[in-house]
Formats: structure tokens, C-alpha cells, sequence
């Protein structure tokens, strides 16, 4: 069972200098809502060291292992992280895979069911000066409580390290997390679809293709760079919007398939180049798959609710462990449960039949399995993706966010105004009355109109993150431009 550290090991306490915990705490690197994040001039060799035994150490009593997985991003920092981090392992006695580049799922996938705990390198989506760590335990994502043992840990790195270069690459976990979704459908299911591949710098570029030719589909790779692109699903930048309306109208793509930095987060066009919100996305998803019983994020889109698909869906703080947490309790009265995150990701709960075949619970964040439903969906229903998008009640989110942002400026901000929103709504020029206030995570501020405002501190980088939702994408767009507008004036008052 999960417990917290003792006392006696609070983070205040004097420590060895070659412990882990004083080495985790002078770090500079601090968890956010998915894994320890930090500049890549703090994920020194020592301090990646430190947190990989700390984290193999901390789960030893409690889970029965003897290999470690580890895979990396196309991050440049990537490697040398990953050297000190399979070292820790090494000198804890334990024997390595190393699946080289490849989507943090597909790690997440093989090490589950192979029952071995393993570490992804990767930042995800923000920019390449920036890396992190992603950890799991032999049955998912590690919980709030486990990073506190991580922090606390009582292990002591060696006074000397030597690391090792990195191992060979095993390429079985791209090939099995493929399978995972190919054995499920003919080989026949795209055809006559024609898929375009977003590939940038994301770790799954060099399987994606592959797999949308076994199924079928005609493949166009698109934009392939040796430049980390910190391609964030939430906040899509306006000339990637435009590239994707170009392509669409040069190709005639039925939809056009992309992934954040480690291939966790999904990014789907429909057959015009508009790409879809995460959510919509998400939700499609989960019909397509029957699923009863959802988590999700309070930041998610209310058509959820209002299309009436789900018996059950529980809202949550946002984070992929929060979601996780959720589980449990949704298994004690459904057999199929799901969740998602605004920013696309899929997490499957429990097992589904499909097809007459088993599709393996995978609970952390997947990219690939919606926009192979999404195809699926649209085929069975014989119609485009847009129109399965227009079938939905029509809410409308958008998202975006003040970069280099204090954390500690928004908690500050928000504190004061979820005493009094009033400052907001007057910035804003919002003639509108709060009907509802919600500080699950962040302030969610319903209007009496409807829409909602909803700001929040990023738990991943120095970010203020603004969403919204209204029953139009330009007044959705507009509510967020605004609050974003005068946030800075605000938050300085």
C-alpha cells in the first residue's frame, strides 16, 4: 500500500549531500501534473541518477521486478539523460530494456504488460531547453503519493559514477504497441482513405506511417525535422493551423494525423485541415469504443454530458494521475471506463472487445488508438469526420496561454479572484453574472449566459492557462484572447 515519508524524512531535515532526496531538492526540477519537469541544465547526470533510484528503490517493497524499460524523445538532451537513468537501474542490480525513440505509450504499453516498471524520458510539448522524466510502476502511472516518496527518498547515490553508453535498441515495443490496434481490424479497414502524417520532431514518426499502410490507407509524410518542435495539442499555433488547411487542399486528405513531442497527445484534422479540440476528440473516442463510464478533466468540454452517451462521468483535477485515480471507484459498477484530457490524450481503464478482440486496458495517455476510431467511426457511420464532429451538441472550447509565466504570480492572482471575479469580468467587458464557481483545479467561472472562463496555473512549465467554452468557437475564442489580454494589467494591480 502507498504511504507517505515519516517525519523524520521531511524534505526539511538535514540530509547526507549524496542523498537523494537533497539532490532532488536542490535540483531546480519539480513535478507537475506529468513527471518531473525542469530546464535541461538542471537534469544533470547526477540529478537523473538520483531520481531514477529514488524511484526504483521507493516501488522495491511493494511490486516484484527484476527489469527496468526505458525510452526516450527526440530531444537532443534525451540520450545523456537516459545513460544516468538506466545506470541507476544497473547498479541497483536490475536488468535493462532499452526501447530507444519511441511514444511514451508504447513504453507505457509493453512495460505494463510485461509487469516491469519503466522510466520515459521526455518533456512532451514544451520547448527542447526543457526535458523530464515520466515514471511507472509495473501496473501504470506512479500516483501524488508515490512522487512524495520519490522526493523523500532516503537512498544515497554513489561518491563516484561511472555511466555507461546507452544500450541497443529492442525495437518490440513499437511493434507491439502497433499490434494493439492493428490485430483488432482488417487489414482492409482504410482503404480508399488517404492520411496525412504530421511527423515534425515527434517520437512516433518512424512507426506511423507503417501502421496506416497495414490498414489500408494511402500515407503522405509531412514535414519531417531533425528540430525539436514543441507542438502543444491545447495551443495550436496559427501557421500550424494554416499548414494543415494548405495540405488538405493540396492532397484531399479524409485526415491528417499528428502527436505532441513523445506521441501521447493526439492531433486530428478533419477531411477540410481543421483540427479538432482534444476533447471532441476524446469523446468520439469513447463512443466509438461503447465505453459506460468516463473521467475526466473539469476542464473538458460539457458535450460530453449532453450527448448523453455515458452512464457515469466523473470530473476530476487536470493531470493524467487524477484521471488515474478516478478508476477505482468507476470498476465497482462498470466493466468498460475510459478517460481523456482536453489535450487529447486517451486513457483506456479496462479492457474492451472489439471486433471479437480484446483491446488491452492501457490507463496513461495514448495518441494513436483515437484517431484509428475516429476513421473507424466515420467509416461505420459512412461519413466524414466533420460530420461526426457537427452530430455533437455544439459547445465550443478553445485554450491558450501566457508563456513565462511565475507560477507563483497565478496561484497569487487566482487566490484573489476567487474571492472576487468581479476585476475579471470588468477587464473582460463581460456584462454577465458568475452562476457558478468552481476551484477543483485553477477558477472555473460559469456565466449566466453559459459560457465559462477558466484559468490555471500549467502544473509543467511557467504557464498561465486560459479555456474556455461557449456555444460558438469565436465567442470561445474571443473569451480567452480577452482574459489572456488582461492578465498581465491584473495580476501587477
Amino acid at each position: 500500500m502507498d504511504s507517505v515519508p515519516s517525519s523524520s524524512q521531511a524534505l526539511g531535515s538535514p540530509q547526507p549531500s549524496n542523498s537523494c532526496q537533497t539532490i532532488i531538492a536542490n535540483s531546480g526540477v519539480k513535478f507537475g501534473t506529468s513527471g518531473a519537469r525542469g530546464l535541461v541544465t538542471d537534469f544533470t547526470s547526477e540529478v537523473c541518477y538520483a531520481f531514477a533510484l529514488a524511484f526504483l528503490s521507493s516501488i522495491q517493497s511493494r511490486f516484484t521486478f527484476t527489469t527496468v524499460a526505458f525510452a526516450i524523445d527526440n530531444r537532443p538532451s534525451s540520450p545523456a539523460m537516459a545513460t544516468a537513468c538506466i545506470q541507476a537501474a544497473h547498479d541497483l542490480g536490475l536488468a535493462t530494456e532499452y526501447y530507444g525513440v519511441c511514444p511514451t505509450p508504447a513504453l507505457a504499453f509493453v512495460a505494463m504488460q510485461d509487469q516491469q516498471p519503466c522510466i520515459m524520458i521526455t518533456g512532451s510539448h514544451i520547448p527542447f531547453d526543457r526535458n523530464g522524466l515520466k515514471f511507472y510502476r509495473p501496473d501504470g502511472e506512479i500516483t501524488k503519493i508515490d512522487e512524495q516518496g520519490i522526493l523523500h527518498s532516503q537512498a544515497h547515490i554513489p561518491a563516484t559514477m561511472t555511466i555507461a553508453p546507452l544500450p541497443n535498441v529492442n525495437p518490440d515495443g513499437a511493434t507491439r504497441y502497433v499490434k494493439r490496434v492493428t490485430d483488432v481490424f482488417s487489414p482492409e479497414l482504410l482503404n480508399g482513405k488517404k492520411i496525412g502524417i504530421f511527423e515534425h520532431s515527434s517520437a512516433g514518426r518512424d512507426i506511423y506511417q507503417g501502421l496506416f499502410e497495414a490498414l489500408g490507407a494511402e500515407v503522405v509524410a509531412l514535414e519531417r525535422t531533425d528540430t525539436f518542435v514543441p507542438i502543444d495539442t491545447e495551443a495550436v499555433g496559427d501557421e500550424d493551423k494554416q499548414k494543415a488547411l494548405a495540405w488538405s487542399a493540396e492532397y484531399g486528405f479524409d485526415m491528417i494525423y499528428s502527436t505532441d513531442g513523445d506521441g501521447d497527445r493526439p492531433l486530428l484534422s478533419d477531411e477540410h485541415g481543421h483540427w479538432l479540440r482534444g476533447d471532441i476528440v476524446g469523446l468520439l473516442t469513447a463512443q466509438a469504443l461503447g465505453i459506460q463510464a468516463l473521467a475526466v478533466p473539469v476542464s473538458c468540454n460539457t458535450a460530453i454530458e449532453a450527448s448523453g452517451s455515458f452512464t457515469a462521468v466523473s470530473r476530476t483535477q487536470i493531470g493524467s494521475p487524477y484521471v488515474i485515480a478516478a478508476f477505482p471507484a468507476l470498476r465497482e459498477h462498470y466493466h468498460a471506463i475510459a478517460g481523456f484530457e482536453a489535450n487529447g490524450g486517451f486513457l483506456l481503464g479496462s479492457d474492451v472487445t472489439l471486433n471479437d478482440t480484446v483491446i488491452h486496458a492501457l490507463p496513461t495517455r495514448d495518441a494513436l488508438l483515437p484517431a484509428i476510431m475516429l476513421l473507424s467511426l466515420s467509416i461505420e457511420k459512412r461519413c466524414d469526420i466533420s460530420v461526426l464532429v457537427a452530430n455533437l451538441p455544439q459547445r465550443f472550447t478553445e485554450s491558450d496561454r501566457i508563456q513565462n509565466f511565475a507560477t507563483q504570480d497565478s496561484q497569487a492572482l487566482l487566490a484573489r479572484l476567487a474571492i472576487d471575479p468581479t476585476p475579471l469580468l470588468t477587464a473582460m467587458a463581460l456584462t454577465e453574472s458568475v452562476t457558478a464557481q468552481n476551484t477543483i483545479d485553477g477558477l472555473r467561472l460559469t456565466l449566466s449566459n453559459g459560457d465559462i472562463v477558466h484559468l490555471r496555473p500549467s502544473g509543467n512549465a511557467p504557464e498561465l492557462r486560459c479555456y474556455a467554452e461557449s456555444n460558438n468557437s469565436q465567442s470561445a475564442r474571443q473569451l480567452v484572447t480577452s482574459a489572456l489580454a488582461c492578465i498581465p494589467h491584473l495580476s501587477f494591480s
